[in-house]
């Protein structure tokens, strides 16, 4: 049985953003942590300085843009072929 986010193409997809400490060797105030799952089994696991709002978005870019590497959609070039030059004798 797929899942939802396997149906839509979605294999990476926030778990969760919320307030945390600053990470270990920074200083600062206002720091969350984010949680991306890839197919429910990886995860990827950050920090980012900003309200919840402003991180949100971000992560929530971050993960459209994996989604979209994953699937091979950015980044494309449409390659023609140049004709081969006849050598001449």
């Amino acid at each position: 049985m797929m899942n939802e986010s396997s149906v839509k193409g979605q294999h990476y997809e926030i778990v969760s953003v919320r307030s945390a400490e600053p990470p270990p060797g920074v200083e600062g105030s206002n720091w969350h942590q984010y949680v991306i799952a890839f197919e429910g089994s990886n995860t990827i696991n950050g920090y980012q300085q900003g309200n919840l709002r402003a991180v949100t978005t971000a992560v929530q870019e971050m993960v459209a843009q994996l989604n979209e590497r994953h699937l091979g959609k950015r980044g494309r070039v449409n390659l023609v072929p140049t004709p081969k030059k006849k050598a001449s004798n």
